[in-house]
């Protein structure tokens, strides 16, 4: 959720410098022991956006503080690519104890995680199971997209929020007719931006008909030639129309500006971009509405996903380890320690004791419509099981969509190309057949 709320730093680094002193003003309370002798654990996280970097060490500084015979020690990642980061501390012997997992199945195969016992999963509504098991407790609710708009706009000229899908293509038509910007801003450039959009039309399309759709396309009874697919790639075709002109050499970072400086009318996003738009132009009056599905059903990404906060499973030799990494995890879901998470990050609640959260309005929109939602789903590449992806597959068909967008590829030559690499891709990793996927179990 955050590896996209890297705009306007120096503004998210000079707030969050000021978090530890707002969020925690009393004295914090040594509380009991839960290890039998000093134990000291390593913890891994994704630092590159500096204000869930900040937020978390102020947790970690409290947590330290409040457990003197505990000590998490924090090993930066200096904001690069954190799946090399932690593929690099596992080769070299320097796997964490603690750690945020992204990359799960992965490390579940491989053995490298610790089932959590069901003290820890009952911290949480909703968790991600592998052959019943869990390995990973959700940090928050998926990363729900929507349109964030000029609200100061549309109030000008009359412009509503839709509440079809119908009225949202008519409301992007309306804005182009008006000719003084783009109905929509696109981060092309950036190829995983395009999984917002991709995401919506594939829950609109395919995940709408059958949600075990990859499986079938493992399994040989369907493939990515299915009317549901290509209908999926239709549907953006139809919305990419309204995008600004260049939108594929604009990258992510760049969508902000288009919005707040009066070029773009609308972005599609997830709740990453409150903050990051408020930090932009404070003055700027922002609305959100999500976009229902072509049928009418409200589809949002939400609820669980397959990463979050997971223990070695080395850590099973030394049960003091073990106890100290599940403390952190319960002094995290604390409501007061969850409450100044959320807040923090703008982030959806997904523990079993919602906190009170004092939030943006706006996000507190995106919280309400995932309570009304139809359905909540991750991200179609962030599933498990026999719907997982195949590695790199997910670019490949991000990167033949902004073809077919382009014109270069027309709809059949793009989903034979993606059938192609996806025959290369299941002779290495097939859930269904068992290819690729041995555990260390």
């Amino acid at each position: 959720m955050r590896k996209f709320m890297t705009a306007a730093i120096s503004a998210v680094t000079a707030a969050a410098m000021l978090v530890p002193t707002a969020a925690f003003a009393e004295e914090t309370t040594e509380a009991e022991s839960v290890v039998t002798e000093p134990t000291k654990i390593t913890f891994i996280f994704a630092d590159g956006d500096e204000g869930f970097k900040q937020t978390m060490n102020t947790l970690v500084g409290e947590f330290n503080d409040k457990y003197p015979d505990i000590t998490i020690e924090v090993q930066p990642g200096n904001g690069g690519s954190y799946s090399e980061f932690l593929k690099t501390k596992d080769s070299v012997g320097e796997f964490p104890d603690l750690m945020e997992q992204r990359d799960t199945a992965m490390y579940v195969r491989a053995g490298k995680l610790l089932e959590l016992p069901e003290e820890i999963t009952s911290l949480v509504s909703s968790t991600m199971e592998f052959d019943g098991k869990v390995y990973a407790v959700p940090m928050a609710g998926e990363n729900t997209d929507g349109i964030y708009y000029n609200k100061k706009y549309f109030d000008e000229n009359g412009l509503e929020e839709p509440t079809t899908y119908d009225e949202f293509i008519e409301l992007c038509q309306k804005i182009q007719d008006l000719g003084d910007m783009s109905p929509l801003v696109v981060g092309g450039q950036d190829i995983w931006h395009m999984g917002f959009w991709f995401n919506k039309a594939y829950d609109d399309q395919v995940i709408s008909q059958d949600p075990d759709f990859i499986e079938h396309c493992y399994d040989g009874t369907k493939d990515f030639s299915d009317d549901t697919f290509r209908a999926a790639f239709e549907e953006l075709k139809e919305i990419m129309q309204y995008a600004q002109d260049g939108w594929t050499s604009t990258p992510d970072a760049q969508i902000t500006t288009f919005l707040v400086n009066n070029m773009s009318a609308m972005l599609f996003s997830g709740t990453h971009m409150i903050n990051t738009i408020e930090q932009a132009d404070p003055d700027f009056e922002l609305g959100w509405f999500p976009i229902p599905s072509p049928d009418g059903k409200l589809r949002l990404v939400g609820g669980a996903g397959v990463g979050g906060w997971a223990i070695s499973a080395a850590d099973a030799e030394d049960p003091n380890k073990v106890a100290a990494a599940e403390e952190f995890l319960k002094f995290f879901y604390e409501p007061d320690n969850y409450k100044f998470y959320c807040e923090s990050m703008n982030a959806i609640p997904v523990s079993a004791e919602v906190p009170d959260l004092d939030v943006d309005p706006i996000l507190q929109e995106v919280v309400d419509a995932t309570q009304t939602a139809d359905s909540l789903s991750p991200m179609w590449n962030g599933k498990s099981g026999n719907n997982e992806l195949p590695p790199d597959f997910r670019n490949f068909t991000y990167k033949t969509l902004i073809e077919y967008l382009q014109g270069t590829k027309d709809l059949d030559q793009a989903c034979s190309d993606i059938n192609a690499t996806w025959q290369v891709a299941v002779q290495s990793f097939n859930p269904v057949t068992g290819v690729g996927i041995d555990t260390a179990e």
